[in-house]
């Protein structure tokens, strides 16, 4: 365990290299240059060579990489131009408030979606099987925008009960004060992340009834509920923790569409934002961290497995 554990550090450090090699690359070919990008279409020519002079951006290559590594190992993600504000404040203003909102969605998509695949692999080729599949699929292609502004005509227009718009704060405890608030974007993620986990739990659930320990445990007198608790369950949990890892990503950038729809103040909307106002050090900024998650996210998902499956072995 400990030399496979080596060799994927190693690799995820430079699979981590290599995204700010590319993050630093598609900076430099931005259309004119950062310059351009930065300043607008109607900066003069002086103003762009004293701007690329007082960024470094007139240094050759190398050097420039390597000063802007640096920064990022030290915590400097840039400075932003709309918002006057670095990077990494904006960032850690942000990224709590996505938290609360994928964190709680993502917990409810496991408590739901768990039993639903469990329910389904037991009555395999039933009309709940066939039911639960239909609305999965359902869900599972509808697009996040769509499902939100059907959950707000619903439950904010038709049945007025819901806010149509999350809590708008910069306190954590502001936003949890109004729960009211987060449940039309928690179930916006919920429903689609649960469409998605379901199936993988149900096709889980399959494979491991078909087992020769499941068919010792029956043989041994076992009631067929300790069955699928004491056995079935902790193998099917597997494919369910490696979602969960490549789910990181999500979990830490937010939910784009979502947070614009309900106008959440999250990472999604940061980066929306961002894009709409040609704000490219938040942009790249974000990018760097979800990269960092997404390499993070792997490596847990593959730890899980050889803790949970104990037979899966690293040579």
């Amino acid at each position: 365990m400990t030399g496979f554990l080596s060799r994927r550090l190693l690799q995820s450090l430079v699979v981590v290299l290599l995204v700010t090699v590319i993050v630093f690359i598609l900076l430099h070919l931005l259309p004119g240059g950062p310059a351009r990008a930065l300043l607008g279409p109607r900066a003069t020519a002086v103003a762009i060579e004293n701007f690329n002079h007082r960024m470094g951006y007139d240094r050759p290559l190398p050097v420039q990489y390597w000063d802007w590594l640096t920064q990022l190992v030290t915590g400097n993600l840039g400075f932003s131009v709309k918002f006057n504000q670095p990077v990494v404040s904006l960032i850690g203003e942000r990224l709590p408030k996505t938290l609360i909102l994928t964190v709680l969605s993502t917990v409810l998509a496991l408590i739901v979606a768990i039993p639903l695949g469990m329910a389904q692999a037991v009555r395999r080729n039933e009309p709940t099987d066939y039911a639960i599949t239909f609305w999965a699929f359902v869900f599972y292609a509808t697009p996040p925008f769509f499902l939100g502004v059907v959950l707000i005509v619903v439950f904010s227009v038709y049945l007025p009960i819901l806010p149509a718009e999350a809590p708008q704060s910069s306190s954590i405890l502001v936003i949890l004060s109004q729960p009211a608030g987060l449940i039309l974007p928690v179930l916006t993620l919920s429903l689609l992340t649960i469409a998605q986990f379901s199936r993988y739990m149900r096709s889980s659930v399959i494979e491991s009834l078909a087992e020769d320990y499941v068919r010792t445990a029956r043989a041994k007198g076992a009631d067929e509920r300790t069955v699928l608790v004491r056995h079935v369950l902790p193998n099917s949990l597997i494919p369910i923790a490696t979602l969960l890892g490549l789910s990181l990503p999500t979990i830490f950038s937010g939910a784009l569409i979502t947070e614009a729809v309900f106008n959440f103040p999250g990472m999604g909307q940061l980066f929306w934002t961002a894009a709409q106002t040609q704000d490219y050090p938040i942009m790249l900024g974000i990018t760097v961290l979800v990269g960092v998650v997404t390499v993070l996210g792997s490596l847990l998902a593959d730890l899980a497995y050889a803790v949970l499956d104990p037979r899966v072995r690293y040579a």
